[in-house]
């Protein structure tokens, strides 16, 4: 790694009224394998005068009790001055600092499969993580003695473009025919209905469910209404249905009929996940790389949902300039569901996947405090999920092309954590509610 350290002073930010002194390095980083090393700038967390939170500072939930909002016995958002922050079921301030697929490997047992997840929840709360993210096995932890904040992927567009035969498997997420959601289907509502009874009844009381995830990295095509002009089926009726009544196609046609499109998929799956769960999050369908710039889409997805979930692997840090953009086009605070690098350290081939790549565990932990730090400088995200737990597995032939051979884990496949990076991890994770202190005054 090359490094070259620095003192500097940053001056207020698009949310930040005070000077913070960091510490910043050059950490070797590529976008993937072939590419060349290049030294990115990568802020570190200044630990002077910001001692860690005390358990006895926290809810059981991970929530700052100082400063506490009322109480409603269920995680909620609340903007509190010019923050947002999730609310725990105890009234704490809580940023969900979490973790993402924790679940053990497929086909082990359900004794080990329950061990399994019940250390990792201990390694996770070791480290300051208060919660689990997408793709994680719900079930066992809420079965754990001692749970954490977790939530639940539905997959609703997903199963039904399956039942349609409309979807097929992409690197990282279901691929649609014609690359759109088929949302003008007869069907989908009802198919919402009973995917959610079936699966979300039993949690309707349970405080440590967070929210809901409906789907993963839906398709965004700016083209759509062009699209299922050339297709068939009921979509490609409402969008002739469209066009006479709006007029000849242009972008703002596009971009109107996009809206369309997502402000239905986003009402019906809503409706339907509220109706079993009035208390808990409707976090939507987790965006990607396509959606960071659709307006329209964070549009219809700020009507119903109470944030909004994006994978973030576009940038080495978060663009400030598009947070608040995010925020201006949905009136929603943003959650990031999914980010992280590979170390080339670990012996793995580290080609699939969408993350950057750096040359050791400990310039991973270096890019986790740099990527959160920028997070909470932008007050408007309530919390961020790595991806993942464990290591991909090369001998698991059935995982997506994007899982195949990365080093994403802060556990290699051994169990074995990743010290350097988890302790990173743990000095900022630790650090969360003075850090955001010292940032708001």
């Amino acid at each position: 790694m090359r490094v070259c350290c620095v003192l500097i002073f940053l001056l207020p930010l698009l949310c930040g009224s005070v000077l913070l002194a960091q510490a910043t390095r050059f950490v070797d980083a590529k976008p993937k394998v072939s590419d060349a090393w290049k030294g990115r700038e990568t802020r570190l967390l200044d630990e002077a005068g910001l001692l860690p939170t005390r358990p006895d500072e926290l809810t059981r939930f991970g929530g700052l009790k100082a400063g506490a909002s009322k109480p409603s016995g269920f995680f909620r958002i609340e903007k509190i001055g010019d923050r947002w922050w999730m609310i725990d079921p105890e009234g704490g301030l809580f940023v969900f600092a979490g973790m993402a697929s924790v679940k053990a490997e497929r086909g082990l047992e359900q004794a080990k499969a329950q061990s399994f997840v019940d250390g990792s929840l201990q390694l996770l709360r070791e480290h300051g993580f208060v919660g689990c993210g997408g793709f994680s096995d719900h079930a066992a932890i809420a079965r754990a003695a001692r749970p954490m904040a977790y939530t639940v992927t539905l997959g609703l567009m997903a199963r039904f473009g399956g039942k349609l035969g409309l979807t097929h498997q992409e690197s990282g997420h279901m691929g649609y025919a014609d690359d759109v959601i088929p949302i003008f289907e007869p069907g989908f509502a009802q198919h919402c209905e009973q995917i959610c009874r079936e699966q979300l009844a039993g949690l309707a009381n349970d405080p440590w469910l967070v929210g809901v995830f409906s789907d993963n990295e839906l398709p965004i095509k700016r083209d759509s209404l062009a699209r299922l002009l050339k297709s068939r089926g009921a979509g490609r009726a409402r969008a002739e249905a469209f066009v006479k009544e709006r007029g000849p196609i242009h972008d703002e046609r596009e971009r109107e009929f996009l809206h369309l499109i997502y402000e239905e998929y986003f009402r019906i799956s809503t409706q339907a996940i509220r109706a079993v769960l009035p208390h808990h999050l409707c976090l939507g369908s987790r965006f990607h790389g396509p959606a960071k710039s659709a307006s329209s889409v964070w549009k219809a997805a700020g009507a119903w949902c109470d944030a909004i979930s994006m994978n973030h692997y576009d940038h080495w840090n978060p663009q400030q300039q598009q947070l608040q953009q995010w925020l201006q086009w949905s009136g929603k605070p943003c959650l990031i569901t999914e980010f992280y690098v590979k170390g080339m350290d670990s012996g793995m081939a580290n080609t699939s996947g969408a993350g950057w790549v750096v040359r050791t565990q400990a310039d991973r932990g270096l890019f986790y405090q740099n990527f959160a730090l920028g997070l909470l400088e932008s007050k408007s995200c309530v919390g961020w999920h790595w991806f993942k737990l464990s290591d991909n597995n090369p001998a698991d032939r059935s995982a997506d092309p994007s899982n195949r051979d990365s080093n994403k884990g802060v556990i290699n496949l051994r169990g074995e954590p990743y010290t350097a990076l988890l302790q990173a991890m743990r000095q900022f994770n630790q650090r969360i509610h003075p850090l955001i202190q010292r940032l708001d005054h």
